[in-house]
């Protein structure tokens, strides 16, 4: 989930830090032993759900695919999305392969395969494969639960047609404050209020003090004004 908010969405996507090169090449390790996902494709699909929100077009909106579907098929709306021949090459155009792409991390079941066959000789054949399975699922609804949940229910302090969910985004590393962020894409902090917390904030706070990464912004800049009084 770190990996997922920091590298995939914090910085690929939006662009709101900087990451060190060695620190990088941990991260897209990381993702692709763990998931699979191309972190150009990922990022590609999320800029057309911001350029799209909640409109034709969106990936992956519930309000207008429902949100079971996306709560239960968002992986395979992303694919769905990052094959079609138009969406990476329109949104992720800073994002072009590298040779370690070409070798290893275009290879989605490599890296799957890898990571398991990680978990079997820790655990035990058993044990890995169960591990595997539940982490898997975790992923699959954890994440589906952002775009899902965080476009139906919860608080809305700013005019958009996101939510945020606390409770959701504790167990997603800050994801579930997923109204600020529609309010402030570039912010690396998604905790704008008081009362929120971000756990991902905190590990880059912590890679900052380290020298392994560097805040774009330190201030939120807003899509538009904030609402006086927040609305659920």
């Amino acid at each position: 989930m770190f990996s997922t908010t920091i590298f995939l969405h914090r910085f690929a996507a939006h662009r709101a830090l900087t990451i060190a090169a060695p620190l990088r090449i941990v991260f897209r390790i990381l993702i692709w032993l763990t998931t699979g996902i191309k972190p150009r494709e990922w990022a590609a699909v999320h800029r057309k759900h911001h350029a799209f929100t909640d409109v034709e077009g969106d990936p992956h909106s519930p309000l207008l695919l429902g949100l079971w579907k996306v709560e239960l098929t968002n992986a395979l709306l992303y694919r769905r999305v990052a094959r079609d021949g138009v969406t990476v090459a329109r949104y992720a155009r800073d994002l072009p392969p590298d040779r370690l792409d070409r070798i290893f991390f275009d290879h989605a079941f490599l890296g799957l395969g890898l990571g398991i066959g990680i978990l079997c000789l820790s655990l035990g054949w058993e044990w890995g494969l169960i591990a595997a399975a539940i982490h898997a699922s975790a992923y699959l609804l954890l994440n589906g639960a952002v775009n899902a949940f965080g476009h139906v229910v919860g608080k809305q302090p700013y005019p958009n047609t996101s939510h945020n969910l606390q409770s959701l985004a504790f167990l997603v590393a800050g994801e579930g404050l997923h109204n600020n962020h529609h309010a402030a894409p570039t912010s690396a902090n998604l905790a704008l209020n008081p009362g929120e917390i971000d756990p991902g904030w905190w590990m880059i706070r912590a890679l900052v003090r380290l020298h392994l990464a560097v805040v774009r912004l330190e201030a939120p800049v807003f899509k538009s004004a904030p609402k006086a009084v927040p609305i659920s």
